[in-house]
C-alpha cells in the first residue's frame, strides 16, 4: 500500500505553481435522480449521474504571486491543477476549470497571515498521471 506525505503536493493555476501553499482539499461527488415508482418496494435511481467537485486551497498570503494567488480572485474561472503527489513521472493529478467562490484571510498576532480560496468545479474533474 502506498502512502504519500503532504510535502509532495502542489497546486497550479494553469501552468503556474501557486506560491506558499500549506494545504488543499477537494471532494468529488455524483448526484443521481430517483426513479422509484409507487409499486417499488425499495428506492431506485437512474444510473446517469451528474458529477460535481469543490474544495479549498490554503496558503501563506503572498500578494506578489500574480499568476497564482492573485489570479484566484472571487468570481475568477481558473484552470486548476491539484497534485497531491506532486508532478513527478507517474504521479496522479486532478484538473479542471474552477470558479473561485470565496477568499478568507486569517490574520493573527504572532502568526503568518493565511489565505484560503474556496472553489467549485465548472465542468468535469479529470484525473491523469504525469
Amino acid at each position: 500500500m502506498a502512502n504519500h506525505h503532504g510535502s509532495e503536493g502542489l497546486v497550479r493555476v494553469g501552468a503556474n505553481t501557486v506560491a506558499e501553499v500549506t494545504g488543499f482539499s477537494f471532494t468529488a461527488s455524483a448526484e443521481y435522480a430517483e426513479d422509484t415508482t409507487l409499486s417499488d418496494t425499495a428506492k431506485t435511481y437512474n444510473t446517469t449521474a451528474i458529477t460535481s467537485w469543490s474544495g479549498s486551497v490554503t496558503a501563506f498570503w503572498d500578494e506578489t504571486d500574480t499568476s497564482g494567488q492573485v489570479a484566484m480572485a472571487p468570481g475568477a474561472n481558473v484552470s486548476l491543477v491539484l497534485a497531491p503527489e506532486g508532478v513527478d513521472s507517474g504521479d496522479t493529478r486532478y484538473s479542471g476549470n474552477a470558479l473561485i467562490t470565496e477568499i478568507t484571510r486569517n490574520v493573527q498576532r504572532g502568526a503568518i497571515t493565511e489565505i484560503t480560496f474556496n472553489f467549485i468545479g465548472n465542468g468535469t474533474l479529470t484525473s491523469a498521471t504525469s
